[in-house]
């Protein structure tokens, strides 16, 4: 799970193992990236980043990413009952992919893990469905973003998983509002 795809193109590698060694954190990739249907500079390559210090790392963050404060979104993330706080930012300006850095404080990291690691392995059946819709919205654009995930969360979540009190919100900066105050 904190290991960097061997099948990375060469400077996502770079950036990754630079990225790792500047923040000398571990790196925990989850989701598609770590499983067959991840479709190479169009599925999202999803990593988290624990720390008993989450302003610290996100200051870290900005130098390495050169962005301001403003560009980290707030997360909140009602999981099996327990709030989960922390902060994302989209890394898709610095490598060549889709990339998206979560920050979470070790107090949920055990959780955390746990939930990503559901995802790693999935059942066959599931994988042909993911493979299709990934298929329809990536080679042959016939879904629109919001169509396609929504059929990714009614798979994950209704078909797999069968989960129903996880909600998880991700609260967007208004830099206009930010920047003026």
């Amino acid at each position: 799970m904190n290991k960097i795809r061997s099948d990375f193109p060469p400077d996502i590698k770079k950036f990754f193992t630079d990225l790792h060694r500047y923040l000398d954190e571990d790196l925990y990739f989850y989701g598609s990236v770590n499983r067959s249907d991840y479709f190479h500079g169009q599925s999202d390559i999803d990593v988290a980043i624990f720390t008993d210090n989450e302003y610290s790392l996100i200051t870290k963050l900005q130098h390495f990413l050169h962005v301001k404060r403003d560009a980290f979104d707030k997360i909140v993330w009602k999981l099996d009952g327990l709030m989960i706080y922390g902060y994302k930012i989209k890394c898709d300006k610095h490598i060549n992919s889709k990339c998206e850095i979560a920050i979470y404080n070790n107090v949920f990291k055990d959780k955390l893990l746990s939930e990503m690691k559901t995802y790693d392995n999935i059942p066959f059946h599931v994988a042909v469905l993911l493979f299709i819709i990934k298929t329809l919205y990536y080679t042959f654009p016939i879904l629109n973003s919001k169509t396609y995930s929504y059929y990714k969360r009614l798979i994950f979540d209704d078909l797999y998983l069968r989960k129903k009190n996880t909600v998880f919100f991700l609260l967007k900066q208004d830099k206009n509002k930010i920047n003026s105050i």
